[in-house]
């Protein structure tokens, strides 16, 4: 399954490492070439699971989206970004 996780931390100091990990553990492959955004290459069956993963690290003001996508994408990165997302996301 391939997902994208978008997330809006309200509060300095929040423990954005946390959450990165727990991106990271819920991936097989991840990219993170956006400020609050991810895609990753999960085998967790559905976006309830993934965010459950996350859900420890959010406070009440937080706000976090996880969304599952097809391979039906465009967009503006770099050759090597699109390289490693059509070779190991959508492979």
């Amino acid at each position: 399954m391939v997902y994208f996780i978008t997330y809006d931390l309200n509060k300095t100091g929040k423990d954005y490492e946390g959450v990165y990990q727990a991106i990271k553990d819920a991936s097989t492959y991840w990219c993170h070439y956006w400020d609050s955004s991810w895609l990753i290459k999960s085998e967790i069956k559905s976006a309830d699971d993934v965010f459950q993963k996350i859900k420890p690290y959010l406070d009440d003001d937080d706000r976090c989206l996880v969304v599952e996508v097809k391979n039906n994408k465009q967009g503006w990165l770099t050759e090597k970004q699109w390289d490693f997302i059509n070779t190991n996301i959508f492979d």
